[in-house]
């Protein structure tokens, strides 16, 4: 870790995630190498508890904020015949943080604002101790945003997004159809 170049929130990462597992795998416990690995093929929040502090607090935090984000958004396009899981009540920064990206006009913006919580998160989750395996975990977890982060083009994204959003609220109306 002390060999790594030091991330800044909205910089061009320094390396690219899998060139970085290449690296860290091989300074890894076969044990901590598999959990980098399931880091890197899960684009979605997976509720197994890994054993690992870092990454279950991690994961918990995500899917707050994910929870979050749904109910802001359910509530922003006034839709209450829809029902969405109530969110924890950890951490409070995931809700704050959904509630500001939602009140958004830029959808860019608004996933800018996630992302610089997500990073926030990831330094409190971590708190002190940058020499152990959790370091390694929060620095990949920071790779990808950084690659997420230089990968926004605002033209593409608003037309991605309003086509993906179209496309969940038409889901969950024809969920909502098949339950009544």
């Amino acid at each position: 870790m002390a060999q790594l170049p030091y991330l800044m929130y909205e910089q061009k990462p320094p390396m690219s995630s899998q060139s970085f597992i290449a690296l860290a795998e091989d300074f890894l416990t076969k044990k901590d190498a598999a959990l980098l690995r399931r880091l890197a093929s899960s684009s979605s929040v997976n509720s197994e508890a890994t054993g690992c502090n870092f990454i279950d607090e991690w994961m918990m935090w995500d899917h707050a904020l994910r929870l979050n984000l749904a109910k802001e958004r359910i509530i922003k396009q006034k839709k209450e015949n829809m029902q969405v899981s109530e969110p924890p009540v950890f951490p409070l920064e995931a809700a704050a943080a959904a509630s500001k990206a939602v009140d958004e006009e830029s959808p860019l913006v608004g996933e800018k604002i996630l992302d610089k919580a997500r990073w926030l998160a990831l330094d409190a989750i971590l708190s002190i101790g940058y020499f152990n395996r959790e370091s390694v975990y929060a620095y990949y977890l920071k790779l990808l945003l950084l690659e997420r982060y230089q990968s926004f083009n605002e033209e593409k994204g608003f037309a991605e997004y309003k086509s993906l959003y179209d496309s969940i609220v038409e889901n969950a109306q024809n969920s909502l159809g098949e339950l009544k």
